[in-house]
């Protein structure tokens, strides 16, 4: 008792000082996210290449446009796929390979990409490294680094979203919980080339935007709006539902008797503009390669409206939302006390999970392949951070230090989840579960660290 006394003035002054500097603690998260990556391939931790899986279609958008300018990816295929892959046979009706991910990333990506590629360019004219082809690793991790930078600023800017309707403390709390606590986690350390770690960029960034400009009803405003969604669509297709957001205030403009029907159809045209102009890239792509501005490059069935797997996506062991990441329970309780702080905040936010739990439910593999936890669910992350800091204003207005031991033990529990999941990936299928039952997914972490000190003290 007396040891913990004596601790407990420490571990205040500590929260104290993470409070004090929300910035700085998200952007030093960030940089050990991107240390852990890049030294996992520094060190030989992680051998081969850095780009695998999904990643590998979202590089070779950045590759082709850098290295061979143009969408064609039969090389790009020949170096990422083994010989008897469908990728590097299967082709379009223009004839080229398909490419079933979005170009988004890769656009995002690209300032860096370029600039690593023009010094790497420069080293080979200087005589101490051989010339880029794109396909090096540095390269490839310098994409996987762009993708950190990118969840990091992302969950910055959830947190400004959040600290707009609630105290600064607790939103910051609240958004380490949503991107530490939850897949995003994988997706920033161990897969940050795939989509779903720059998806907390555009979708923070908007959800910002548009709780900033509340009750500001402008054309520059709307026509902003819309870029910004089309910009998300851009990075993940089904992100388009963003578009709720303002659509749900335009609505409640009109039936508020504030914004007459003629003025709402008028923003919700700059709306629509904006979303064009932003998606436009995507549109582009998709003619150069399938032929056609619009399609579904998964095939026709890949969306199964009538008959979504709600119960399954929400509540499955098999990577079920609130079975694998327990922390979005609380996120959804707390959208609760959104709704009586701002309801048109909390009507909006509440809409958008609502809808994007349908969509993911609808697709036909709704549990996403081989993944982390709910990864399509990512997404959500601002939307997750605003109703956590809800409750935790609730609560840590009478007990400061309770919200900050919750966030340490939710971000613990995901990381030792996240442990027996690479330990099982890695081949030691002796030591750990794979997570298929409830018991894998909610409780075999718990026994993870004595099987590990057994196993050290063993040897």
């Amino acid at each position: 008792m007396a040891a913990a006394r004596a601790t407990a003035p420490f571990l205040d002054r500590w929260r104290r000082v993470v409070e004090r500097h929300p910035g700085c603690t998200i952007a030093v998260v960030g940089l050990a996210c991107a240390a852990v990556y890049a030294g996992a391939f520094l060190t030989g931790a992680s051998r081969g290449d850095a780009i695998r899986g999904d990643a590998v279609q979202y590089y070779a958008y950045l590759r082709s446009l850098v290295f061979d300018a143009d969408l064609h990816f039969a090389n790009e295929y020949e170096r990422f796929y083994a010989e008897d892959s469908v990728w590097r046979t299967e082709r379009t009706p223009t004839g080229r390979p398909p490419n079933m991910m979005s170009i988004g990333p890769a656009l995002l990506w690209l300032p860096v990409f370029a600039l690593a590629t023009g010094l790497a360019w420069l080293a080979s004219a200087a005589g101490i490294a051989s010339p880029p082809d794109g396909y090096g690793l540095g390269l490839q991790v310098t994409a996987g680094l762009c993708g950190i930078a990118y969840a990091t600023v992302g969950s910055y800017c959830c947190f400004r979203a959040a600290a707009l309707r609630f105290p600064r403390e607790a939103a910051l709390w609240a958004t380490l919980v949503a991107w530490l606590a939850s897949p995003a986690l994988y997706y920033t350390v161990v897969s940050p080339a795939y989509s779903h770690a720059t998806t907390i960029f555009t979708m923070g960034v908007f959800v910002w935007a548009w709780m900033s400009g509340l009750g500001r009803v402008g054309a520059r405003r709307f026509l902003l709006l819309g870029a910004l969604a089309g910009l998300a669509a851009l990075v993940r297709w089904q992100d388009a539902i963003v578009v709720l957001l303002p659509a749900v205030e335009l609505l409640r403009g009109v039936i508020g008797r504030v914004t007459t029907p003629a003025r709402a159809a008028g923003l919700g045209l700059c709306l629509a503009a904006g979303f064009a102009i932003g998606v436009s890239p995507q549109l582009i792509a998709w003619h150069a390669i399938y032929g056609s501005y619009v399609t579904v490059p998964q095939g026709s069935g890949f969306m199964q409206w009538t008959d979504p797997a709600i119960w399954a996506v929400l509540f499955s062991s098999r990577r079920g939302l609130f079975v694998w990441t327990p922390a979005v329970l609380l996120a959804a309780v707390g959208l609760v006390w959104v709704w009586r702080r701002d309801r048109l905040a909390g009507a909006g936010l509440t809409a958008v999970l609502a809808v994007a739990i349908y969509v993911n439910a609808a697709v036909a593999d709704w549990w996403a392949g081989e993944a982390f936890g709910a990864r399509r669910f990512i997404s959500m992350t601002p939307i997750f951070a605003v109703g956590l800091a809800a409750l935790g204003a609730r609560v840590g207005g009478r007990r400061p230090g309770t919200v900050a031991v919750t966030t340490i033990a939710l971000v613990a529990y995901n990381g030792l989840l996240l442990l027996q999941y690479q330990l099982f990936m890695r081949g030691h299928r002796d030591l750990v579960a794979y997570p298929t039952t409830y018991a894998d997914v909610l409780i075999e972490r718990l026994r993870l660290p004595f099987r590990l000190l057994w196993e050290w003290l063993g040897r």
